[in-house]
């Protein structure tokens, strides 16, 4: 005869014992109670069995104890079935795991391909906006849409962190910002969908579209003139790292992080490596760049930065900002004006005037063609339509 364990009076006949009492919900799918003694109000468990595949699972459900006894089978049921409807689109058998969970799995999966700098700022992102909230708890199969417009809306009202640690936050944070700081969390969820910890990815898709047009950094284009009068205030360790922006179109980050060695004279190549591209590469420089960069190696270890401020040390973004921010006033230009205006508008340059390809383009300045045509597709439109004009019958 079936064990029933559905209502409060049935499992009140029931005997205490170690083992689950059972009760079929359909074929190859059970719900579990057990009582191990007569002062606990007992566990919910739930066990799955795939005839075709020999394959048996449980997962222990809790003990709902914040309801009633008379709610509690019906909480347990919505569960187990939760977790069926996981199995039967091809999630694991294994328990399922949390946001947190997910987060430092993504960390471990930067690590294993290489990108320990990567993971190392991820990893102090997860413990900056989710670690320290509700989000971090939710199981990744019970997570909602609501879940996420909550986390997200709270990202959203946090103060930007300031380049100077030592101070206040003082201004809200831009839409650019929260682009950023929702990557890595997308990309952990996103992760934990492929490793089939979860099957659907409706609770994240929708609520964590990166914002439109958030970063306006692109709109400001400083033309020749005034970026050799942004040079020629910058002192005089910034001036060369200006340069150098403005020959070769990386990324100020990715500039700064070269070192001697990644320049070789013979050849007159320059290697990257370090982009958020994620992709060494070399770029073969015409030889006024190489002799620039060639004086920039001088009398320097292999391992010394390339680029390096008046003190011998590595560029960073904290050391630029304040400075380059100086010489935009004094150099009388567009206040928005940033380190990477420099290598937007080396990139506009290289489409607008000198009519360069956009796979070469992408190459040298370490992204994608899609990225490309997204930000400068403007300027290739112009080419099309100039280029049309001069066809004549």
């Amino acid at each position: 005869m079936a064990t029933r364990i559905d209502t409060v009076e049935a499992r009140s006949r029931l005997k205490v014992r170690s083992a689950p009492y059972w009760q079929r919900l359909t074929a190859g799918r059970h719900i579990g109670f057990r009582r191990m003694t007569t002062t606990t109000d007992g566990t919910w468990l739930c066990q799955f069995y795939d005839p075709e595949d020999r394959k048996q699972a449980r997962r222990s459900l809790g003990d709902f104890a914040h309801l009633t006894p008379s709610q509690r089978y019906d909480a347990a049921k919505s569960e187990a079935e939760l977790w069926f409807k996981h199995l039967d689109h091809g999630g694991k058998l294994s328990e399922a795991i949390t946001v947190r969970t997910a987060c430092e799995n993504y960390v471990e999966h930067l690590r294993s391909l290489g990108k320990g700098k990567t993971a190392d700022d991820v990893k102090r992102r997860f413990a900056q906006y989710v670690n320290d909230k509700p989000l971090r708890q939710v199981e990744l199969q019970r997570l909602k849409p609501r879940d996420i417009d909550v986390w997200r809306k709270s990202l959203a009202a946090t103060m930007a962190t300031p380049q100077d640690k030592s101070k206040a936050p003082t201004r809200p944070r831009s839409a650019s910002t929260l682009n950023r700081d929702m990557t890595p969390l997308r990309a952990a969820l996103n992760l934990a969908l492929a490793d089939g910890h979860v099957t659907t990815d409706a609770a994240w898709k929708a609520k964590m579209r990166p914002l439109k047009d958030a970063d306006r950094r692109r709109d400001v284009y400083l033309d020749l003139t005034q970026r050799r009068a942004l040079i020629a205030k910058a002192p005089a360790d910034l001036a060369v790292f200006l340069s150098a922006l403005s020959l070769v179109p990386l990324r100020p980050g990715a500039m700064a992080a070269l070192v001697a060695g990644n320049f070789d004279k013979r050849i007159s190549t320059l290697s990257i490596g370090n982009d958020k591209h994620g992709q060494d590469r070399k770029i073969t420089l015409p030889p006024a760049t190489a002799a620039f960069f060639a004086a920039q190696c001088k009398d320097k270890l292999p391992t010394a930065p390339l680029l390096a401020r008046a003190d011998g040390s590595a560029w960073n973004k904290d050391a630029w900002k304040y400075p380059i921010k100086d010489a935009v006033i004094a150099a009388e230009l567009p206040a928005a004006a940033t380190a990477y205006a420099l290598r937007h508008s080396t990139i506009t340059d290289l489409i607008a005037l000198h009519k360069l390809d956009t796979l070469t383009v992408a190459q040298l300045s370490g992204t994608s063609l899609l990225m490309i045509e997204k930000h400068y597709g403007h300027l290739l439109r112009e080419h099309a339509a100039k280029a049309l004009a001069s066809l004549t019958l």
